[in-house]
């Protein structure tokens, strides 16, 4: 029986797969330790300015690392998960809710037992965060994330009382 010779040359794949092996191991080895996240999508999380303000989100949030999350449009933030970002919910209209205003970036913020829900107001599409609310760096999530927020323009501004001229005088 006569073999083939042996050429020096690599074989085809056997060595440009195991750069592309050793980069998916260590994919699912630096997620391994903080599963993914189940987030349901908002209905507009198609809209493209989702996909501009997650490009930017940072990296860690609060001092919590940012993880993997199921949904489209979605990040989290810690493990368990201590910040829940959604861009794409329903643009919220007037309301009686506090709204305040965090570099540039307006925030109505509600609080339903231990859960406080940030969403902005005056941009399309609109994105919606959820902590806890005792969470000691609360206040650091709407500044860390304002950045990525106002690369979707501001069609509106939260007023107050404040800004309501009087009635006319008769």
């Amino acid at each position: 029986m006569i073999l083939p010779a042996r050429s020096s040359a690599p074989r085809f794949g056997a060595r440009r797969l195991r750069p592309a092996a050793v980069l998916a191991l260590a994919a699912v080895a630096a997620t391994g330790c903080s599963p993914v996240l189940e987030v349901k999508a908002a209905p507009a999380a198609g809209n493209p300015g989702c996909a501009t303000v997650l490009s930017h989100l940072p990296s860690s949030l609060a001092g919590l690392p940012r993880r993997a999350t199921t949904g489209t449009s979605t990040s989290a933030w810690g493990t368990p998960s201590g910040v829940v970002l959604r861009c794409g919910v329903a643009i919220p209209g007037p309301t009686t809710l506090p709204c305040g205003t965090v570099n540039e970036v307006d925030w109505i913020v509600s609080e339903s037992g231990d859960t406080r829900t940030m969403t902005t107001y005056g941009r399309t599409p609109a994105i919606e965060v959820l902590m806890k609310v005792d969470d000691t760096q609360a206040g650091a999530v709407p500044a860390q994330l304002g950045p990525a927020v106002a690369l979707i323009p501001a069609a509106r501004r939260c007023i107050g009382a404040a800004d309501v001229p009087p009635p006319p005088t008769r």
